[in-house]
């Protein structure tokens, strides 16, 4: 039973409010390359399903970007440590560098893709230059009271860096080896972003103070200001185009605006959000120009994590790319793979098309907190969804957008399960079991112990599986009448050692598969008639907890997700066989999904989305 990956479904830029998040393209203008959580995504700009996940660093990345030669990519993390590795493969690492104490801000590479200086905030240093081979030093960066924000090193020779702090100057190096040669204090406050053109004849710095200044490539001397006034909130990001008579530059002001440089005038403007008002996602933190294109594109991030594609002339944006940039904590697909919905830890919802490999936030009004888990109806056309600000929402899937029905909940949930009858909608909150028709209470039973998993039968609209921090499971009887749940189980399952993490149902209702918090999974099979046997105990691949399991469509075979970062396929006829991908999600696999025959989704921790092949099925 081969398991491949078939897609990735890449996480979003991590972003940061007040801070400039950096991207990076390739010199041919096919991909890009940014940081998020504890990874390094590189995506094909053109097709964005396409992409590359690099998870060689241990702490949360950054910054990455491309050497002039496409073949290496320079990433840093917030431990200060900098590793080199090929762009084409994501996989082999070069070397990896200790370079500061404390976060890396930005890193820039020589025209000879063989020096790299990296920035940031350290305490004896704000930054190092050295040989991305060998890590040799080639000189200090100097000259900075405070934090330095980023770095730009001159592709000509000769070789000249720009470092701007927050200390709010900018200081000009010479090099090889990079000594201080000149300061400048043009900015108030804050300076940003700073960037070469492309044929090092200027220089351009932006800052928090909303100001561009220019200055001569060669030596560093202060020359013109342009745009003042024009932008109206801080300055995140700024980006050459290839013919080095324009640049780009983003904004907190929510615009994003091409400059000519010779002039000084801005000959283009996107605004993002609603007009007239004040819209803090839609501040834009980053901007980058990829050369080596003919359409002009220009890609542009916002608070959110969405990656907008903008082509001068047109006024609107001609592709919008959206993902998660926190750990995805729940995930809900139908069958047949049509409705596929992804919850993460700050309450940002989107769905999938994995046809095309494109996610879309869903409208109306989000959980404002961590997405629990969801559960749809049985005809598919609604999700509903608990979350830790204590909800209960339902998702209209045709429409994309929230029904705007929420119910606020008397404790924590749990997690939730709809009847398959569709009636009713059942949560498993911290003090009990909650009975809902639509976002109308119904009924609720209290509990003697804490509930942690349910889960409710595909074919009888009675049955409802409760997990709990006993290690039994609790299966319980539910009046399709009157929604009142038996106060009594009608079965208790005990054959667990551990707390019951995660519960679920075989579509024909004759299978109930108990993932706990060791890695142990047991399954049940009933006869219809109330009585509950083990059909195995064996799948015990997990080292971690179990936090989610789905069936296939016929029922033979299981897919489960841990926080050992493994996803494992399972089969009810060889329960000793097993068929393993480790380390599928950096830090844990929250969520996971059978599609269709042969078709596996799975989620995790890193905020990306997986879409794995398994064939050869016993």
């Amino acid at each position: 039973m081969p398991i491949e990956v078939d897609k990735i479904l890449a996480a979003a830029p991590a972003t940061t409010r007040g801070q400039a998040t950096q991207l990076s393209c390739d010199p041919k203008g096919e991909r890009i390359v940014y940081a998020s959580g504890k990874s390094i995504f590189v995506r094909t700009i053109d097709e964005p399903s396409k992409a590359l996940q690099y998870t060689g660093h241990t702490t949360t990345t950054a910054v990455a970007r491309f050497s002039p030669s496409g073949f290496w990519i320079a990433s840093g993390d917030v431990s200060g440590k900098v590793r080199v590795w090929d762009a084409v493969g994501a996989e082999n690492t070069k070397d990896e560098y200790s370079i500061i104490s404390g976060r890396i801000n930005d890193i820039a590479w020589d025209g000879d893709s063989q020096r790299v200086i990296a920035v940031g905030d350290g305490r004896e240093r704000f930054g190092h230059a050295f040989t991305a081979d060998s890590g040799n030093s080639v000189g200090e960066v100097t000259g900075h009271s405070k934090v330095v924000n980023a770095v730009s090193i001159r592709q000509q020779r000769p070789l000249r860096v720009a470092t701007v702090s927050d200390d709010g100057s900018m200081c000009f190096l010479h090099g090889a080896p990079f000594k201080f040669a000149d300061k400048a204090s043009e900015h108030k406050g804050f300076v940003t972003g700073t960037a070469f053109s492309p044929d090092g004849a200027t220089l351009v710095t932006v800052g928090a103070d909303r100001k561009i200044q220019l200055y001569d490539g060669k030596t560093g001397a202060p020359t013109k200001t342009i745009g003042e006034g024009v932008h109206t909130g801080g300055i995140y990001g700024i980006s050459w185009a290839s013919d080095s008579k324009q640049f780009v530059t983003s904004s907190a002001d929510q615009t994003v605006r091409v400059w000519d440089a010779e002039s000084g005038k801005n000959t283009e403007t996107w605004r993002f959000g609603p007009e007239g008002s004040v819209s803090i996602p839609d501040q834009q933190v980053g901007v980058v120009w990829p050369h080596g294109r003919t359409d002009g594109l220009i890609i542009s991030l916002n608070l959110n994590g969405d990656l907008s594609y903008l082509v001068p002339g047109n006024p609107k944006p001609i592709r919008v790319v959206q993902g998660h940039n926190k750990n995805i904590t729940a995930l809900g697909a139908s069958p047949d793979g049509k409705a596929l919905l992804t919850g993460s830890f700050e309450g940002r919802v989107l769905s999938w098309d994995l046809t095309a490999g494109t996610g879309t936030v869903v409208d109306g009004q989000s959980h404002s907190n961590q997405v629990t888990q969801f559960a749809l109806s049985p005809s598919g056309g609604t999700v509903y969804s608990v979350g830790w600000d204590d909800t209960l929402r339902s998702v209209d899937v045709s429409a994309n957008t929230f029904t705007g029905l929420s119910t606020k909940l008397s404790a924590q949930p749990k997690g939730v399960a709809t009847t398959s009858d569709g009636k009713f909608v059942v949560v498993a909150a911290h003090t009990g079991i909650q009975v809902y028709q639509g976002p109308d209470f119904i009924s609720e039973l209290p509990t003697t112990f804490t509930p942690t998993a349910i889960a409710a039968s595909p074919t009888d609209a009675s049955v409802i599986a409760v997990g709990g921090d006993g290690n039994t499971v609790r299966i319980h009887s539910l009046s399709s009448s009157d929604g009142i749940l038996s106060s009594q189980p009608v079965a208790v399952l005990t054959n667990s050692s551990a707390q019951i993490s995660t519960l679920s149902f075989s579509r024909d209702g004759k299978f109930l598969a108990a993932g706990n918090s060791t890695g142990k999974i047991v399954v049940y099979r009933t006869s219809g008639s109330g009585s509950w046997e083990v059909e195995t105990d064996r799948w015990s691949a997990h080292t971690a907890r179990v936090l989610s399991i789905a069936w296939n469509e016929a029922g033979t075979h299981a897919v489960s997700g841990g926080l050992d970062t493994n996803v494992c396929v399972w089969s009810l006829a060889k329960p000793g066989s097993r068929t393993s991908a480790p380390n599928a999600h950096k830090d844990g696999v929250n969520g996971v999904a059978w599609t269709e025959e042969g078709t596996v989704v799975s989620t995790g921790v890193d905020g990306a989305v997986k879409v794995w092949k398994v064939s050869g099925l016993p």
